[in-house]
């Protein structure tokens, strides 16, 4: 299945994925309707302050089998067709079940002019659902201009990931013997890296 991908460090903290987020889950889809809807729409994804000026962004992993699903009293979580897990917001009671049960703290509760009485629902990404049945990546991934969200198979992305930590390492061991011991610089870089 194919999923956004975070690459926390690359991420500069810059929010346009969480405005495409919000614009891609209005009613109007542009920023300036949705920032007038009568039920303002949210982002689906978070980003938290890390250190030395970087951001990591949090998104629903899809899990399989997904945490959130299996607590669900009201049956209102559910894996789609395409593998992702998704919300019904007309079944969803608000109960919260689902953030307990969610390894990763990535649901959260707002209004949404697709619940009943635009109540707050449970929310959390659904990968653009319209956007991919169009053959488009998700809107974060779309305006993400530093590569800190993308999208592809995790296999892919965890290969390419391997190869470039041990080229990294390859790299330092070859200035290591060049230059002698440099295992804190080695140290240094397969934790940037992990």
């Amino acid at each position: 299945m194919k999923t956004v991908i975070i690459h926390p460090e690359r991420c500069v903290g810059c929010f346009q994925c969480r405005i495409a987020c919000a614009v891609e889950h209005s009613r109007t889809k542009s920023l300036a309707g949705a920032l007038f809807e009568a039920v303002r729409p949210v982002p689906r994804l978070r980003i938290y302050p890390g250190r030395q000026h970087l951001a990591f962004p949090n998104k629903c992993r899809h899990c399989d089998p997904a945490p959130c699903q299996q607590v669900c009293i009201a049956g209102a979580i559910s894996r789609a067709p395409r593998g992702t897990v998704q919300i019904d917001p007309d079944r969803c009671i608000n109960c919260a079940m689902c953030a307990m049960a969610c390894p990763f703290g990535v649901l959260s509760y707002a209004p949404t002019f697709k619940a009943p009485e635009k109540r707050a629902v449970a929310l959390k990404c659904d990968q653009c659902p319209e956007r991919e049945g169009v053959g488009k990546v998700p809107a974060c991934v779309e305006v993400c201009k530093v590569g800190a969200l993308t999208y592809g198979e995790v296999e892919d992305a965890q290969e390419a990931k391997g190869r470039a930590f041990a080229q990294a390492v390859f790299t330092s061991l070859k200035a290591d013997k060049e230059a002698g011991a440099a295992i804190p610089e080695m140290i240094t870089l397969w934790r940037q890296l992990s």
